[in-house]
């Protein structure tokens, strides 16, 4: 096979002032700019998309579905390992995008290549699984079968924070199960969270109006999830953005499938090593500056080892130092804009007037926000209750395990949780009670992979699931087919 070199994939010339419309075409949304959230350097120039754009995608994509969904899985198959392959050879000039448009260190976007390669694989592996069962026979003559089908055409909203894995991740299983797909990543990451994924597929020769991307905002969102030629939508995002898309899409009886955000505890009971368990927790809470939904976002700890636990992180904390990434010498990039500063300082703020102490960090230079420690965190407090999207790891105290699954149950949420014991019994037997849908034992809250379901209760999502043995399950529906060898007639 013969890969495009690294040094001219990216190939800025090809798609510069525009979006991926069964091709790299010029948009009626017109112009936007994308800038580097550390520096504000302007990054690239490109097509944004309205509900016009929108509505040409959808109608090219719907004619394009029928004929891919004939094409054979293996086939299907083939393409996206293709890509796999492609993306895989190509990821060193990639990573630097993902630093430009997000704000990531190197290494987180390196982990977004790697999970990326292996979330194709998976998918063209699932293209080719069984789809299909015999149903019992209860009129003689008659065989019955059931058999999965695309829906059609899938319109997928990703986010800003891993633009390249949270979008490939419903694409490619889109794409595997035999629908066409319209895709509107976040306006501020569309190259690493739509225009890198298009020419992937470009180049491992996925038909023309199979895929599309549109970059846009509030207005393509919305167009997404009315349109008449798309049947489902697939949404990564904030509980209330996901809360819109799932009013919209079920006016339009659309299938959607939400993953939303988390208030993820971490439970850390008396029997655990603390400086292990602190690191879990530093890990969990300051990872890519806190900006994802499966964030350490509450540090439960049993009363008796709280402080010790603080004081490990706070000087975890004063280690790391946030910065511009590019420079490679930063463990802490940009938040992605002003106004979520705004957020996490406002909340905070509003932990400490209330009785939290601030143990480390809490007071942002321009977008870049230190890794924050508050204990003492409590209900009533924002810092408690809400998501904060930033660097800030919470500490709140337990008095026994009973006391810490109703503080983690208390949550609106419902994505992740993890419990350290030195007892997997132990750990496991809390962790069975807790009312989420990711649960790791022994380990934080920040876990993925192509194999897993992904998705949550509650505010986390509308308990549907992506990846793993969910792609036929979310993607596809069942048709009953019934077969008689010759009509017969019926007594009317």
């Amino acid at each position: 096979m013969n890969i495009q070199q690294s040094e001219s994939f990216i190939d800025e010339a090809r798609w510069t002032g525009k979006a991926f419309l069964g091709g790299w075409r010029e948009t009626a949304g017109g112009l936007a700019e994308v800038r580097d959230p550390a520096t504000d350097a302007l990054v690239a120039s490109i097509g944004i998309g309205g509900a016009v754009d929108i509505a040409r995608a959808a109608a090219e994509a719907r004619r394009a579905q029928l004929a891919w969904a004939a094409t054979p899985p293996a086939e299907r198959a083939a393409i996206l390992n293709r890509a796999a392959d492609i993306l895989d050879h190509n990821g060193d000039e990639l990573i630097g995008w993902i630093i430009r448009e997000s704000g990531s260190i190197r290494p987180k976007a390196q982990i977004e290549i790697e999970h990326s390669c292996g979330f194709i694989r998976h998918a063209a592996a699932a293209a080719v699984e069984p789809n299909g069962i015999v149903l019992a026979t209860m009129d003689p003559g008659r065989q019955n079968y059931a058999r999965r089908v695309p829906h059609g055409v899938v319109g997928i909203i990703s986010p800003f924070n891993f633009p390249l894995v949270l979008s490939v991740r419903a694409i490619v299983a889109a794409l595997a199960t035999g629908n066409a797909v319209v895709h509107k990543p976040d306006p501020r990451t569309p190259i690493s969270g739509g225009i890198i994924i298009a020419r992937l597929l470009e180049e491992a020769g996925l038909p023309a109006g199979v895929f599309h991307v549109v970059p846009g905002g509030i207005e393509a969102g919305e167009a997404l999830c009315t349109d008449a030629n798309i049947a489902m939508v697939s949404f990564t995002g904030s509980a209330s953005a996901g809360s819109r898309v799932g009013e919209l899409a079920g006016k339009h009886l659309k299938k959607v499938q939400l993953e939303l955000g988390g208030k993820n505890a971490l439970i850390i009971l008396d029997d655990a090593d603390l400086d292990v368990a602190a690191s879990n927790a530093a890990w969990g809470a300051f990872l890519h500056q806190g900006q994802i939904c499966m964030s350490t976002g509450l540090v439960l700890v049993d009363e008796k080892r709280a402080d010790a636990i603080a004081s490990r992180l706070a000087a975890k904390a004063g280690h790391l130092v946030a910065g511009d990434p590019s420079t490679g010498q930063v463990a802490l990039g940009p938040i992605i804009s002003d106004a979520q500063v705004e957020k996490i300082q406002s909340i905070v703020d509003d932990a400490v007037a209330k009785g939290a102490s601030l143990l480390a960090g809490g007071k942002a230079n321009g977008r870049f926000y230190p890794a924050t420690v508050l204990s003492g965190v409590k209900p009533g407090m924002r810092a408690f209750e809400e998501e904060i999207f930033g660097p800030v790891a919470c500490i709140a105290a337990f008095s026994d395990e009973e006391a810490a699954i109703a503080l983690t149950n208390s949550s609106e949420y419902g994505l992740a949780a993890g419990v350290i014991s030195a007892s997997v019994d132990r750990a496991r037997s809390v962790g069975e009670r807790l009312e989420v849908g990711h649960l790791h034992i022994n380990d934080q809250t920040v876990n993925a992979g192509p194999h897993a379901p992904f998705g949550g209760r509650r505010r986390s999502g509308n308990g549907s699931r992506v990846s793993g043995p969910a792609i036929w399950e979310e993607f596809t529906q069942w048709v009953w087919v019934s077969v008689k060898e010759q009509a017969t007639p019926y007594p009317i």
